[in-house]
This record gives C-alpha cells, sequence and structure tokens, in this order.
C-alpha cells in the first residue's frame, strides 16, 4: 500500500481546473491503486500561516526558550512535514497566479522544507532526505506558458523538489483556460489526457 498526499491551493472551488484535475486523478488512482491511502489537504480552506517570527524562534530556540506562540507554530510545522515524510507519493495541484504559485502553496513549502528533516547541509552542499518519492503537478494556466521565460512556476518546484530529494517529478498542463471556449478545452483535454498516463 502506497500513500498518497494531495496538497489543493486554488481558492477557487467549483469552477476550479486544477480541482477538476484532482478529482479525476483520484478517482484514476482509486481505480488503479484501491488499497492506497489518499491524504487531502486543502490550503484554501485551511491555510497555513507564512513563514514568521513564531515559526523561526520555533525550529531555532531550545525547547525550554520557546514561547507559547512558538510552541504552536512548530506543532503546526511538524504536523505538516509528518504528512510529506509518510507519503510516497505527493500531488500538488497549483494554479498559475501572476506567473508563479498560490502563496498558501509557497507558505506550506516554506513550513516542509526543513533543515536536517527535509534536508541537511553537508560539507560538499546541501542533500535531500527526501529520495525515493514521487511528485505530480497539476497546475491551471489562463495562457500558455510552458517552456517560456514567463513560467516561474515549474521550474521553482523543481528546484524545491530536486532540493530535498525528489527528482520523479511529472507535470500536467492545463493551458490556455482564460483565451477562446476553443483553447479552454483543448487545453483541459489535453491535461486529461497526460493525466491518464501518470495515474
Amino acid at each position: 500500500m502506497s500513500r498518497v498526499l494531495i496538497i489543493e491551493s486554488s481558492a477557487r472551488q467549483q469552477d476550479s481546473v486544477s480541482r477538476q484535475l484532482t478529482r479525476d486523478f483520484i478517482q484514476q488512482w482509486q481505480a488503479a491503486h484501491p488499497a492506497d491511502q489518499i491524504t487531502v489537504r486543502d490550503l484554501a480552506v485551511n491555510p497555513v500561516p507564512h513563514l514568521d517570527a513564531n515559526l523561526l524562534g520555533g525550529w531555532m530556540k531550545p525547547e525550554e526558550q520557546r514561547s507559547a506562540a512558538e510552541l504552536e507554530a512548530l506543532a503546526r510545522s511538524n504536523e505538516l512535514t509528518d504528512e510529506v515524510l509518510a507519503a510516497d507519493v505527493l500531488v500538488m495541484a497549483a494554479p498559475m497566479y501572476n506567473f508563479t504559485i498560490p502563496s498558501t502553496l509557497k507558505a506550506w513549502l516554506d513550513h516542509v522544507l526543513r533543515a536536517g528533516i527535509t534536508f541537511k547541509y553537508t560539507p560538499t552542499g546541501p542533500q535531500g532526505l527526501l529520495t525515493g518519492k514521487r511528485v505530480i503537478v497539476l497546475t491551471a494556466r489562463g495562457g500558455i506558458h510552458a517552456g517560456a521565460s514567463s513560467d516561474h512556476q515549474e521550474p521553482y518546484l523543481r528546484q524545491v523538489m530536486a532540493f530535498i530529494g525528489i527528482h520523479d517529478v511529472d507535470f500536467i498542463h492545463a493551458e490556455g483556460l482564460n483565451m477562446s471556449g476553443e483553447f479552454h478545452e483543448k487545453g483541459v483535454n489535453q491535461a486529461k489526457a497526460k493525466l491518464a498516463a501518470v495515474a
């Protein structure tokens, strides 16, 4: 049995294409892997705070010196990190907002990129500690950005995943969604076809 962790980050609900792709993924994955355990964390419904002094204090101070607020921030980060550590497959559903990922997803990443836990520093440089995991990223984009200089989403997420040791990363882009109806339909259909190949 594998554990699948899905991270939703779209601010939209029923009309969200990235959420539509997630629903399709869950349906297809469950059909192919009925014994697997799927956990969904929705960052729009339950957002995590952005990186702040309390979280930094919780990470860096000795336990006896942490304030109540720092202990609370650390406990939240530990919960999020434990979910990632337990997952065999990580699925991130991320619409493109202003050429990059939603700030809610960035905040989540800031909680789980943890020195000594998901990566470590060595004499030869940082080393990722999450080897052997698989990542699937489902994106929804108003325009067409794949391979263009305007795409600050895929390169960033690839670098972050590599930093924590994950190199098995698939991207599925639904593009052209805010263009004409023809482009919207084509973008969704192409993404669904690619989704069927990875689920």
